[in-house]
């Protein structure tokens, strides 16, 4: 028979991802004795997701929360555009799924972590279950992915990973975050290589596209084709797809409401990825950082921090959506690699601060000068276009 009985915690957190798996670590450390649930449909923690950041992405004081995670680090990474390659001395690190997964169920005691368990609807101070179950919580934080995306006006960057055993050392020492001087194609494409070990290397096929749509089987060919060229060969060991907002702007309240109104989020739900990447564990870590000092989670006030943490971060972040606006609407989609490659001429304390989406003025002044890498009349268009 389906549970129909109603239950009580101190907070319930729905999702069971990036975001979500942080908020439950996070509230375990700092407050032990909180009955917190994590909540998710699916029978894992993070589901099949390798997540990636800058050293300069997450605070020496959240450092507690995202270091038990790392599963591969390195002390610098390597760009690669036509007619510019460089090596910048700054941190790379790499979490893969199964090892928030393996956290979460030893901080969380048994039967707090709740999977298999369908979401019907939430409410501030409630979640009620597809199978009839009902839980009360004092608050409920709501970090099950995207809210209604149609609100915003969006671009987007989409790819394909793959983990490969090669039967030879594949030779890479760091990361190449971005090699762009593949062919270009569906406008800016870019392969990402993560070296795990001698014998192991992770390839990923990245576009910056005006569709969200990704063909799996296609990319994965290039793929095959470019660790051909490379000369690796092996077995795949997984594959990863996805598909991440780029944001050149949208109505923030609207999508915040879409998600549920009065209900506190994180993630994506709550609208906090970086606008131009979509990568959203630096927000994440911050999110639950700041839900971890708390000492009130009733429902409302739980609301009340993460919306207006949310909003301020959208606000602070329109010189990224102009950026985007000037990639996806200046530039044509074959030479958008330009944009990146200039980009990837400056300081690289500048390009630290970008990433982490704590550019200074000076950055931004530094970004704009000298001569746009996309026509200057389109440029102008395509910032008057923006909403």
């Amino acid at each position: 028979m389906a549970p129909s009985n109603t239950d009580r915690c101190d907070v319930a957190i729905l999702g069971a991802g990036l975001a979500g798996g942080l908020v439950a670590l996070a509230l375990a450390a700092r407050h032990p004795d909180m009955d917190v649930r994590l909540i998710d449909a699916a029978d894992t923690v993070g589901g099949n997701h390798l997540w990636s950041f800058f050293g300069p992405d997450v605070a020496a004081d959240h450092r507690w929360l995202v270091e038990p995670l790392v599963c591969h680090r390195w002390v610098d990474y390597q760009v690669a555009f036509p007619a510019h390659a460089r090596r910048v001395d700054a941190p790379y690190h790499s979490i893969e799924s199964a090892a928030l997964d393996r956290a979460v169920r030893a901080a969380l005691p048994e039967g707090r972590l709740m999977l298999n368990r369908a979401v019907a609807d939430a409410g501030t101070d409630v979640v009620r279950f597809a199978d009839g179950g009902r839980l009360e919580a004092a608050g409920v934080v709501d970090a099950r992915g995207v809210g209604d995306l149609s609100l915003l006006d969006l671009g987007w960057q989409k790819f394909v990973g793959r983990e490969i055993a090669t039967d030879a050392p594949h030779g890479e020492a760091r990361p190449t975050v971005m090699d762009a001087t593949v062919e270009q194609l569906d406008g800016y494409r870019f392969v990402y290589v993560l070296p795990f070990s001698e014998r192991r290397v992770f390839v990923e096929d990245t576009y910056y596209s005006d569709t969200p749509d990704l063909d799996g089987a296609v990319v994965g060919g290039r793929i095959d084709a470019y660790a051909a060229a490379r000369g690796w060969t092996g077995r795949a060991v997984r594959e990863e797809a996805g598909v991440l907002p780029v944001a050149m702007g949208g109505d923030f309240e609207a999508y915040w409401a879409s998600g549920g109104e009065g209900v506190a989020k994180a993630g994506m739900r709550a609208g906090l990825f970086h606008p131009t990447t979509g990568y959203s564990l630096p927000d994440a870590v911050r999110t639950a950082a700041m839900l971890a000092d708390r000492r009130d989670f009733a429902g409302r006030g739980l609301h009340e921090a993460t919306h207006a943490a949310a909003r301020a971060a959208w606000k602070a972040r329109g010189f990224y959506r102009m950026l985007d606006t000037m990639l996806f609407r200046a530039a044509e989609p074959a030479e958008r690699y330009r944009v990146l490659q200039r980009f990837y001429r400056l300081d690289e304390g500048l390009v630290g601060r970008f990433y982490a989406g704590g550019s200074t003025w000076r950055d931004k002044a530094r970004i704009l000068m000298g001569k746009p890498p996309v026509p200057i009349g389109r440029a102008l268009a395509a910032i008057g276009s923006m909403t």
